[in-house]
Formats: C-alpha cells, structure tokens, sequence
C-alpha cells in the first residue's frame, strides 16, 4: 500500500485558498488558478513596497517645490543653500513643515538663503 499524501496537499491548498479570500471568480475557487494569483500577487506586493519609497519621495519634492515658488527660489538651489547651511531636514519634514506651518518654512528658507 503506497502512501497518499492527502493531508499534506489538503492543507497546501486550504493554505492557498485562505490567501486567495476576496479574489473574484476562480482564483478563489480553483487551486492552480489561485496559486496563480497568490504569487503574482506578491511580486505586486514586493515591487511596489519598493515603489512606494519612491513615489512618496517624489511628492515630497513636488510640494516643497511648489511651497518654494513664492518665495522666488528653485528646488535644487534651496536643497543645495540647506547643506551647505547645515540645516539636517528630510524631504517628508520640509513638505509637512510647507504644507501645514507656512511661516515655519519661510523661516527655513530665509535662514537657507543667509
């Protein structure tokens, strides 16, 4: 008598279709499908963690941008006049400080300026 391996494929799937839960159609219902699904899905997952960095960072610098334009300087010669002035400020704290404490960031831009 040969032995079966029913137990542990049994769990393999129900582990796959517990990861495939609020897929549509049959990647939620059929196991080669949703095993499909699962492993793209976390290559998705993977990449775009990554990507994430990314795009927050290029936000961040569109804001200070556009906080930059009133008072006359480009982006690149403010963050250029911020290290040389030893001003140690990342680019999420300069686009929270340009959105939300204007006269904070035209403080800092005055101070980068001198």
């Amino acid at each position: 008598m040969r032995a079966r391996s029913g137990v542990v494929s049994h769990k393999r799937h129900k582990k796959i279709k517990k990861q495939t839960k609020g897929m549509l159609h049959s990647r939620r219902r059929s196991y080669r499908l949703g095993k499909q699904a699962v492993t793209r899905s976390f290559q998705y997952a993977y990449r775009d963690r990554r990507n994430k960095k990314r795009d927050f960072r290029r936000l961040w610098i569109t804001r200070i941008n556009a906080a930059l334009t009133d008072h006359g300087i480009s982006y690149s010669k403010f963050i250029d006049r911020l290290n040389k002035s030893n001003i140690k400020l990342d680019r999420r704290s300069l686009s929270e400080i340009a959105m939300n404490d204007p006269k904070a960031f035209a403080k800092i831009v005055d101070t980068a300026q001198k």
